[in-house]
């Protein structure tokens, strides 16, 4: 599996076998390639650039509605993925209304942390053996550095990357990137593709 990061919080996802996943498109480039499945965190407007890309005949669109449907989070089997909808919140993020996403697949776990602070759920991740967490730092809307820095501890996963960094709608701010202490960082700048 390889990784763009887009820029602000958004991400594309591209499987060995060559599906295209987006997970909050908004920001940035690469929206070139037609997509098989969206992930939507929340209902913020820079989360939500569902058809800034092209879809693929049967294109999958998740939306945090959809992973919350009856106030509950659900699970979802797409493009030979398994997706489990967690919980997201803090101040600014009703967890009514908000998710992120644990995706499992080609031997890899990813979390896409959408839009939260710490919540208590996040305790038990380290079981859930995360391979990459993508994590929210801007201290505006989300958490800040410092505090993702400790929620990565939490989650235990291979490898940390602060995303969502400036409340300017920065693609990449170098200087949060740098507050984001945690031992398993791993920095992408946006633009950036890197296999998993």
């Amino acid at each position: 599996m390889r990784i763009l990061f887009q820029g602000h919080g958004s991400l594309r996802l591209t499987t060995g076998s060559g599906k295209v996943v987006y997970i909050d498109p908004y920001a940035g480039e690469g929206y070139d390639k037609p997509a098989d499945l969206i992930l939507v965190t929340h209902q913020h407007f820079d989360h939500i650039g569902i058809d800034k890309m092209p879809h693929s005949d049967g294109c999958i669109v998740i939306q945090s509605f959809d992973a919350l449907a009856g106030g509950r989070h659900h699970h979802f089997s797409a493009c030979g993925l398994d997706i489990e909808s967690v919980p997201a919140e803090n101040q600014k993020h009703s967890r009514a209304e908000c998710v992120g996403y644990i995706v499992r697949g080609e031997g890899l776990c990813l979390y896409f942390a959408g839009d939260t602070s710490y919540f208590p759920e996040m305790d038990g991740f380290a079981q859930k053996q995360i391979d990459y967490a993508f994590l929210p730092t801007d201290g505006f809307y989300n958490m800040d550095a410092s505090e993702a820095s400790r929620c990565a501890e939490i989650i235990g996963a291979k490898h940390a990357v602060p995303i969502h960094m400036n409340p300017k709608q920065m693609l990449f701010d170098p200087a949060v990137a740098e507050q984001f202490t945690a031992k398993n960082r791993l920095i992408i700048k946006a633009g950036e593709e890197i296999e998993l």
